[in-house]
């Protein structure tokens, strides 16, 4: 992907829909799901569809990301009626991607035939790992052998984007597991791989686990395994086009593209975060909370700020530097560039300048890049720049 196609992502319609419901969560998982609450499942899709029904009518969108949770593990007639909202209330453009998250061990022929018949056409899986004594301890409920059937049943129903989610780094985990989970992967030749750094969340089983003395991921580990990542994937054919993700040519996520744009996107169901009009918002995190909401007449956000001004330039840089192209550099970056810290960095050759653009050279150092960009101070000439002041080489920096 070029850094003009990119940039273009900006432009992209886009929603996010979230389901949050699991059959038990996953000891590392910091996210906004509920186990043991299938009942409620019917509900809570009557929820989002009324949510979408009396949000502001937009335009056609090109990207509709179904995330969780797990949204394969509630019947796809119900995510049907949430597509059909979508549809009804902006419109789904032909040739829209599609996308579903889905675990293995939800997903079989007959559930991916009615998926692929509803209008999904692109499905991530939690693959995690093919190890199942890592599996066993990242919580998870499928054997990695199942994967595999996964991969064929959507295959064989018409899905024709098939993305791979991994996680590295886990206690326990070695060197040749996870090259011999790299070659499994990459031999069910997966249109898209995304693989993630175990991290330790606060609130979670592991971050309790952790507190209590037990072993945490090992940061120089979780360096190597990025590395040998970075090296197998390249090795199958597959671009890196952000921090995490590899893809073939043409199929990176546009959905994700279209977040590290500052693109616009729209969000529904509980904790589900979106960025639209100049505001990100986000709703409410707890079921009951979202539920308890719609069902009232009221709005679902719970919270919401404005992206504007200079925040919304470093919001420009902070997303757009997990770009494997990075960001045009505008004012922000020019004052990235005239500052201590980004100079160093500049210097040391892990952001380049270079064609007016500011691009991450070192991957797995772009948290410090980030916490640099936070902390930019707004530049006395900042009230006077030009909208069309987004090009600056290294020389008149």
């Amino acid at each position: 992907m070029t850094p003009a196609q990119a940039d273009a992502c900006r432009n992209t319609a886009a929603a996010y829909v979230h389901i949050p419901f699991c059959s038990a969560v996953c000891p590392y998982c910091d996210f906004a799901v509920v186990a043991g609450r299938d009942d409620l499942d019917v509900r809570y899709v009557d929820a989002v569809v009324s949510e979408i029904t009396r949000s502001e009518p937009w335009r056609p969108l090109e990207a509709v990301y179904v995330g969780g949770g797990t949204p394969s593990r509630v019947d796809p007639s119900l995510l049907g009626r949430v597509l059909d909202a979508l549809t009804d209330r902006h419109g789904i453009t032909d040739g829209a991607e599609i996308s579903l998250e889905a675990n293995p061990e939800d997903f079989d022929e007959s559930r991916a035939s009615r998926l692929s018949d509803i209008g999904f056409n692109r499905v991530s899986f939690g693959a995690q790992s093919f190890d199942d004594r890592v599996l066993l301890s990242l919580g998870r409920r499928h054997a990695g052998s199942r994967i595999a059937r996964s991969v064929e049943a959507a295959r064989g129903s018409g899905f024709d984007n098939i993305s791979l989610d991994l996680i590295y780094g886990t206690p326990g985990e070695t060197g040749s597991s996870w090259t011999a989970t790299m070659a499994s992967a990459l031999d069910l030749e997966p249109n898209h791989i995304s693989a993630y750094a175990l991290t330790v969340e606060p609130g979670t089983e592991l971050g309790r686990s952790v507190k209590q003395g037990a072993s945490a991921p090992d940061p120089d580990i979780q360096a190597d395994r990025y590395e040998a990542t970075m090296m197998a994937v390249g090795a199958a054919g597959m671009s890196r086009y952000e921090v995490s993700n590899w893809s073939a040519a043409g199929y990176e996520c546009r959905y994700n593209m279209t977040v590290w744009a500052q693109g616009e996107y729209e969000a529904y169901g509980n904790g589900a975060h979106g960025h639209r009009r100049g505001q990100r918002f986000r709703n409410y995190r707890h079921l009951d909370s979202y539920l308890e909401a719609i069902e009232s007449g009221q709005s679902a956000v719970a919270g919401e700020e404005p992206v504007e001004g200079w925040d919304a330039e470093l919001d420009r840089l902070f997303v757009g530097l997990r770009r494997t192209v990075g960001v045009s550099l505008g004012p922000g970056g020019k004052a990235f560039v005239q500052s201590t810290e980004g100079s160093r960095l500049i210097e040391a050759g892990i952001v380049e300048l270079s064609a007016g653009r500011l691009t991450v050279k070192n991957p797995m150092l772009t948290d410090e890049v980030h916490r640099i960009v936070l902390d930019l101070e707004e530049p006395d000439w900042w009230a006077q720049h030009s909208p069309d002041d987004i090009v600056l080489t290294r020389e008149n920096a």
